[in-house]
């Protein structure tokens, strides 16, 4: 195995994290548009949507097992993992813009086509995420190194939601001219261009170092019974799969919230006093005189306020990846991971106990969340590739796309779960799409999701952290030891 630990550049770390920005384009639209869409979009009954997103999600749960076996053995002149990226950038686009596409069909039509391309794209979604971020185990054996490869990672990820959540949605309303349908197909086409440049762009910046030797042998069920018996991998499987029913469940639920919790006067009041319709006015303004009258910001005080809401956790986020790599160097990911998510859920309870006009504590708590969420945003990714170097140490055999594989299939059954019970949720307290006024229980179930619910998952997540054996004195153990059966 490589022992060589170069310095990674600039460029590649840029080049590596451009592959997580594509990703994501399409990820956070997932994550928190797609109930949306099938629902108030494309007009599908809520609890359908609710069975299409937990299926598709489970179906690309599974091959994510798949494809970290296929991965693994994979043997090219590019290495293992790189040429997968290469190989389904466009198909991910192609199919990227097919699921958020409104064909014209009955009912039944609709639901078949919905299914037929969830599924398609979770299934190329795991095809090219998962070999993506096993590069990042392989890319460099050095920790700290790597907690950096993971900071560029997350600030690109950071971006995409930037782009997704404050953006997305005014996007859509320009680009239809109020259509909804059409600016989804519209903005999507962009989405799908952008990520194909960029993951060509990652396979031809990135580097594979860390190689197992040619003699290293293992099967498929060796492989599997590695990871049934590494307790690490096992935390942090079911820590994946909490995160991201959170992160699913509460961002695809704010919209909701913004639309039919919040006071709609107190928001425009709000957007007014602090300038934004000001600007907005100016921006609109600017555009009409340079003949872009089609690109006028929505008026609707609920999509301002939710797009800034939006970009107020982000910056913040932002603010909190920076911190991410000096806390974790110096106290370990475990700790500050846990601590980190504990904090964020006591932001996200605090949701419920605010009153629809209390528009200023919820764009707060909203930016306070933002930071905590954004110091373990990084963590996560850097924590499993610790997990395939603990699996190394304990058993002399590497299988870092297998240990990504499980991680992405905890990844793939929380954003199925989430993104289901947004719609489930809905359904079960009589949500009507598109209804300009909801009954007292839609509107009870669509406060608490947003707060006490999403909070549970980042607080079990946080607890199961205490049996974690990987601290910040086995993580420096793990990487002496590997390094020195490396050199011989």
């Amino acid at each position: 195995m490589s022992t060589k630990h170069e310095k990674i550049s600039v460029i590649e770390k840029i080049g590596y994290s451009l592959g997580d920005l594509a990703a994501n384009l399409i990820f956070q639209t997932l994550m928190t548009f797609l109930a949306f869409f099938y629902t108030d979009v494309y007009r599908i009954p809520a609890a359908t949507a609710s069975v299409i997103i937990f299926a598709g999600g489970f179906v690309g749960a599974f091959f994510n097992v798949i494809m970290g076996i296929i991965a693994d053995r994979t043997e090219t002149r590019w290495g293992k993992f790189r040429p997968w990226i290469l190989w389904t950038s466009v198909p991910f686009g192609v199919i990227a813009l097919l699921a958020f596409s409104t064909p014209n069909f009955a009912m039944s039509g609709k639901i078949a086509y919905a299914m037929l391309t969830y599924f398609l794209l979770v299934l190329i979604y795991s095809a090219n995420n998962l070999p993506y971020s096993a590069l990042s185990g392989v890319i460099t054996g050095d920790m700290k190194q790597r907690n950096s490869l993971s900071a560029y990672r997350f600030l690109a990820v950071t971006i995409a939601q930037f782009i997704i959540q404050s953006l997305l949605l005014p996007l859509v309303l320009i680009m239809g001219d109020g259509d909804k349908a059409e600016g989804f197909r519209s903005v999507m086409t962009l989405f799908a261009i952008a990520g194909i440049i960029c993951f060509i762009i990652t396979f031809l910046t990135t580097k594979e170092r860390v190689r197992p030797p040619q003699t290293e042998k293992t099967s498929i069920i060796q492989d599997l019974k590695d990871l049934t018996q590494n307790r690490p991998w096992v935390i942090m499987l079911f820590l994946t799969i909490l995160v991201f029913i959170t992160l699913s469940l509460k961002g695809g639920m704010y919209i909701y919230y913004f639309k039919y919790y919040l006071d709609e006067a107190s928001l425009s009041t709000f957007l007014e006093q602090i300038g934004f319709n000001a600007f907005i006015s100016q921006l609109n303004g600017l555009l009409v005189h340079m003949g872009f009258a089609g690109f006028e910001w929505p008026e609707d005080a609920a999509t301002s306020a939710f797009s800034l809401f939006n970009a107020g956790g982000i910056l913040f986020t932002l603010v909190g990846i920076v911190f991410s790599k000096p806390l974790a160097d110096r106290f370990g990911k475990r700790d500050i991971f846990g601590i980190f998510l504990f904090l964020a859920a006591l932001c996200l309870a605090a949701f419920y106990f605010y009153a629809p006009q209390s528009i200023i504590l919820v764009f707060l708590t909203q930016m306070l969340q933002g930071l905590f969420y954004g110091v373990t945003t990084p963590l996560l990714w850097a924590m499993i590739a610790d997990v395939a170097d603990y699996s190394e140490w304990k058993n002399n055999r590497r299988a870092t796309a297998i240990v990504f594989s499980a991680m992405i299939f905890g990844l793939k059954v929380g954003l199925s779960i989430g993104g289901a019970l947004v719609a489930g949720i809905l359904s079960s307290y009589g949500y009507v799409a598109e209804s300009a006024i909801q009954t007292a229980d839609t509107v009870f179930g669509i406060r608490i999701s947003v707060s006490l619910y999403a909070a549970a998952g980042f607080i079990i997540g946080a607890v199961l952290l205490l049996w974690y054996e990987i601290d910040r004195n086995k993580e420096q153990l793990i990487e002496k030891e590997l390094n020195d059966r490396r050199e011989i």
